[in-house]
C-alpha cells in the first residue's frame, strides 16, 4: 500500500468516526428527552447507513438501502410506534415524560405578595430606569440606569423620574426580556414581570422531593403523590392514602393490556366498538357483494354485440371512476340533504316523502351503501370486461347448441369463470372497504352518534373511523393508547385478510 492510500485509509476512519459521534451524539439527545423509539430508530438507521455506505463487504446493499429505510421509516416504524402507545395510558392529559411533567408543575408560580404597577423612563444610551408603585402603600421604587436585557435589577424608594414615560410599544417589544428580568427591592424580595404594566413577587407553586415523589402545594401546603398506576400526581391525606384529586399534566406509564381489556368490558365502549365491528364488516361485504354483481351486469351488457353505441355507454359508465372520490361523496352529500337535496324533492314529489338520511341510522347506513357502490362498481365492470374476453366463445355456441337460455349461459358459464379470478380482488376490495375513512368522514363523519357512550361514536363509523374520534375528537380526553388498542385490533384483521388473500391467490410467503 502507497503512503497517499495509506493516508486516504485513516482520513476515511476519522470520518466514519467522527460521524458516528455525531450519531451517537444526537442519539443520546433524543433519548434523554425520552424519545426511545425514535432514538432506537436513528441509532439503527444511521449506524447501519454509516456501516453500509463504508464498507467494501455490503457494497450491494447500497442499491436496497434506501428502500429498506424508507419501508422502516413510514411503514414499520409508525407500526410499532402505534402497538407500543397501545399499551400506555398516552393520552391528550397524559403526552409527557415524568420528569417534563415534574418540570411543567415545577415552573408554575402563584402571587405570594404585593403588586406593583412599572413604568419605563428612557435615559442616554438607550438605557432606562423602572419605576415601581405599591398602590397600596404609595411607595415608589426607582432602579439606576439599566439595559432591558439585565437579568437582576435593584431599586431605592425614591421619587419618580421626570421624565418622559415610553410608551406600551416599548415594553411590547421587550416583552421576554422583562419577564426574564428580576427586580429586587430593599427588602431583598423578588419581584418578576406578572402583566404588561405590573410586577409582583410570585413564588414556586409546588416543590418536589424526588425521593419520595412528592409534590407540595406551597400555596396551601396540599401533597400529591405520584401514581404510577394512572399517570398522574394524585392528592394524599396525612394517613398517605389516595384522594381524588389529580394535578395535570399527566405523565405517560405502561398499563400492559389494559387498553384492550377496556374495549371488551367497558359497557361504553364495548357496546359501540361491537355494535360499530358487526356494521364495518356488514358495509365491506355488502359493498363487495353490491358493486361486484352491478359491475358483472353492467360488463356483460357492454360486451352485448347486439347493443348499439357500445362505446357511448361504456364511456359514461366509466365516468364515476374518473372523477376524483371525494368530489363525488361531497355532491351526493348534496343530493341526499334533507330539505333542499334533489332526492328528496323527488321522492317528495312522487310519493310525498322526505326521508331523515342523515338523522336515520338505518337510512343513513342505506345511503353510505348506495354512494359507496356508485363509487365502486366502474372498477369491478372494467375487470370483469377484461374477464369476458378471457372466456373462449366455444362455451357459447355449445350452450347454444343444447338449447341453453341467456340466465343458464350467465348462471353456468360467465359467472362461475368470472368469480374463481375475481376472489382475490374481492377479498382486497373488502380490506379496503374495511379501512374506508374517507368515505365516513366526508359524507356523515360517523353520525348519527350513539347515545350513552364513553367515547365518541356513531351508528355510521366504521372502525377506523371510530379509532380517528377517540383520538381526536375526544375533547379533553382524548385518548390515544385506546385508539392505538383499536387500531393495533384493526391491523391484525386486515393483516389476516392479507394472508386470505395470499391463499387465495395460491402465492407463497
Amino acid at each position: 500500500m502507497s503512503a497517499q492510500s495509506h493516508q486516504l485509509s485513516w482520513l476515511k476512519k476519522a470520518l466514519v468516526s467522527l460521524i458516528l459521534f455525531i450519531d451517537f451524539y444526537f442519539v443520546f439527545l433524543i433519548y434523554s428527552q425520552g424519545e426511545y423509539l425514535f432514538a432506537l430508530l436513528t441509532l439503527i438507521i444511521l449506524t447501519s447507513g454509516i456501516y453500509i455506505f463504508s464498507s467494501k463487504k455490503v457494497y450491494a446493499w447500497r442499491y436496497v438501502y434506501p428502500g429498506i429505510m424508507g419501508m422502516t421509516i413510514f411503514i414499520l416504524f409508525p407500526l410499532v410506534a402505534t402497538i407500543a402507545i397501545a399499551f400506555t395510558n398516552y393520552s391528550g392529559s397524559n403526552q409527557l415524560a415524568f420528569d417534563r411533567a415534574v418540570s411543567v408543575l415545577t415552573e408554575q408560580r402563584y402571587f405570594a405578595g404585593d403588586k406593583y404597577d412599572f413604568k419605563l423612563y428612557p435615559q442616554a444610551d438607550g438605557q432606562y430606569k423602572i419605576a415601581l408603585t405599591n398602590s397600596a402603600t404609595a411607595q415608589t421604587f426607582v432602579s439606576e440606569n439599566i439595559a432591558l436585557n439585565a437579568k437582576e435589577v435593584t431599586v431605592t424608594e425614591q421619587a419618580a423620574p421626570e421624565s418622559e414615560v415610553a410608551p406600551l410599544k416599548v415594553i411590547t417589544q421587550n416583552r421576554a426580556a422583562l419577564q426574564a428580568m428580576k427586580v429586587i427591592l430593599p427588602n431583598n424580595n423578588e419581584l418578576t414581570m406578572s402583566s404588561l404594566r405590573q410586577f409582583s413577587e410570585q413564588k414556586a407553586r409546588y416543590s418536589f422531593d424526588a425521593e419520595s415523589k412528592l409534590l407540595t402545594n406551597n400555596e396551601n401546603g396540599k401533597t400529591y403523590r405520584a401514581n404510577d398506576d394512572i399517570g398522574f400526581f394524585q392528592a394524599v391525606n396525612a394517613s398517605g392514602e389516595w384522594l381524588s384529586e389529580t394535578l395535570e399534566p399527566g405523565y405517560t406509564v405502561t398499563t400492559g393490556f389494559h387498553n384492550f381489556v377496556k374495549i371488551f368490558t367497558d359497557e361504553g365502549i364495548q357496546k359501540p366498538f361491537i355494535q360499530i365491528f358487526i356494521w364495518t364488516v356488514i358495509f365491506s361485504l355488502l359493498t363487495v357483494v353490491f358493486t361486484v354483481i352491478l359491475g358483472m351486469i353492467l360488463a356483460c351488457l357492454v360486451q352485448w354485440e347486439a347493443l348499439k353505441g357500445r362505446a357511448v355507454y361504456r364511456l359514461l359508465l366509466i365516468l364515476p371512476y374518473a372523477v376524483p372520490s371525494f368530489i363525488s361523496i361531497l355532491i351526493f352529500k348534496g343530493l341526499f340533504n334533507q330539505s333542499f337535496g334533489e332526492i328528496n324533492m323527488i321522492l317528495n314529489h312522487l310519493f310525498g316523502i322526505s326521508p331523515e338520511w342523515f338523522n336515520d341510522p338505518f337510512l343513513a347506513k342505506v345511503m353510505i351503501l348506495i354512494v359507496n357502490t356508485w363509487l365502486g362498481y366502474p372498477y369491478m365492470m372494467i375487470l370483469c370486461m377484461g374477464l369476458l374476453k378471457a372466456i373462449p366463445a366455444d362455451l357459447y355456441e355449445a350452450s347454444a347448441m343444447d338449447g341453453a337460455s341467456t340466465w343458464q349461459n350467465f348462471s353456468k358459464i360467465t359467472f362461475p369463470l368470472l368469480l374463481k379470478p375475481l376472489t382475490p380482488l374481492m377479498i382486497a376490495s373488502f380490506a379496503f372497504n374495511f379501512n374506508n375513512f374517507v368515505l365516513i368522514q366526508l359524507l356523515t363523519n360517523g353520525r348519527p352518534d350513539m347515545i350513552g357512550t364513553t367515547t365518541p361514536a356513531g351508528y355510521t363509523d366504521l372502525l377506523v373511523s371510530y379509532t380517528y374520534r377517540i383520538a381526536f375528537e375526544g375533547g379533553g380526553s382524548q385518548d390515544f393508547g385506546l385508539a392505538a388498542a383499536i387500531a393495533t385490533i384493526i391491523f391484525l384483521l386486515v393483516g389476516g385478510l392479507a394472508l386470505l388473500n395470499i391463499k387465495a391467490t395460491k402465492m407463497e410467503l
